[in-house]
């Protein structure tokens, strides 16, 4: 696979892009049905272990080197780490929260990523009509949720919830700018992505081993299928994509991207869940739609040489 870093978005960068917030959409509702019978930091480390095999399995079919010395064992090491603690607060966060406004407050991602993209790479900096572009689509987000913020509280703890949301966000953004301030952005997607999943799922089963959860002894049907979806589908496959985008591509104008998840997630209620389709829904959609447009078809002037 081309090693190639590219300036803009194609065809093959948004349709994987699409893909994964399509996924990730439908990933905050299986987690939030999986709580009911697995706890969090289990499901999380379950998730990422499962994930490794997976890659494993992959980079080995592949034949892929991916256990030879390069110098990106501490920025790995790191980014595990990140990745675990990202996870522990979003799934924590979910037992609080309902699923729709942690991704509200998850996808605050993007703007972290905008505000320090240009300290590792000036080509990144967002113009002010960019910058505008990525509000107008987070704030399309928060329009499609207003209804939920009014309706009565999740419960007492809900600001926990919320409160954990946001520190996943800035957890992942940091993932993202760490991904492409250090060696790892010369690395292979699948050894970005294994340092992550091994370091993340060592730490959370441990951390769901010494705390006081209660690991079930049987698991339903629905939920079995909806955490091999979690493995697999998610934290194997989108996350995989995810990282070969930021390595291909500007980690700004894919970040961006992300602000369509949320969207999806209700999308997926109303063909899944006979929802209705309203006109909050639809106009939410246009205005993210148009955020990320403005982001990524609004030319920024040429930065002088570093």
């Amino acid at each position: 696979m081309s090693s190639e870093r590219k300036t803009r978005l194609d065809l093959l960068a948004v349709l994987v892009l699409l893909s994964c917030c399509a996924i990730w959409g439908l990933s905050q509702v299986a987690a939030k049905v999986t709580l009911t019978q697995v706890p969090p930091l289990l499901q999380s480390g379950l998730r990422s272990a499962g994930a490794a095999v997976l890659l494993l399995l992959w980079s080995r079919w592949r034949g892929l080197s991916i256990f030879g010395s390069d110098g990106t064992g501490r920025a790995g090491l790191l980014a595990g780490m990140l990745f675990a603690v990202e996870f522990g607060c979003i799934f924590i966060g979910l037992q609080f929260t309902t699923a729709s406004r942690m991704s509200v407050f998850l996808y605050l991602a993007p703007f972290v990523v905008a505000l320090g993209m240009p300290l590792i790479s000036r080509s990144e900096r967002l113009a002010p009509l960019q910058m505008a572009g990525l509000v107008l689509a987070f704030c399309g987000v928060v329009w499609a949720f207003a209804e939920g913020f009014t309706q009565p509280a999740a419960g007492e703890l809900q600001w926990l919830g919320d409160a954990l949301g946001l520190v996943g966000a800035v957890l992942w953004a940091l993932t993202t700018l760490l991904v492409r301030g250090t060696r790892l952005a010369s690395a292979l997607p699948e050894k970005t992505l294994l340092y992550q999943l091994v370091v993340s799922g060592v730490a959370l089963m441990l951390a769901s081993a010494l705390s006081t959860e209660v690991w079930p002894r049987s698991l339903s049907l629905t939920v079995s299928l909806l955490l091999l979806f979690q493995v697999a589908v998610v934290t194997f496959a989108s996350y995989l994509a995810w990282f070969w985008l930021v390595r291909h591509y500007p980690a700004t104008r894919v970040s961006a991207f992300t602000l369509l998840t949320p969207i999806f997630g209700l999308l997926a209620g109303v063909l899944l869940l006979d929802e209705a389709l309203t006109l909050r829904l639809v106009v939410a959609l246009v205005t993210v739609c148009a955020g990320i447009a403005i982001v990524n078809l609004a030319t920024r002037p040429a930065a002088p040489p570093a």
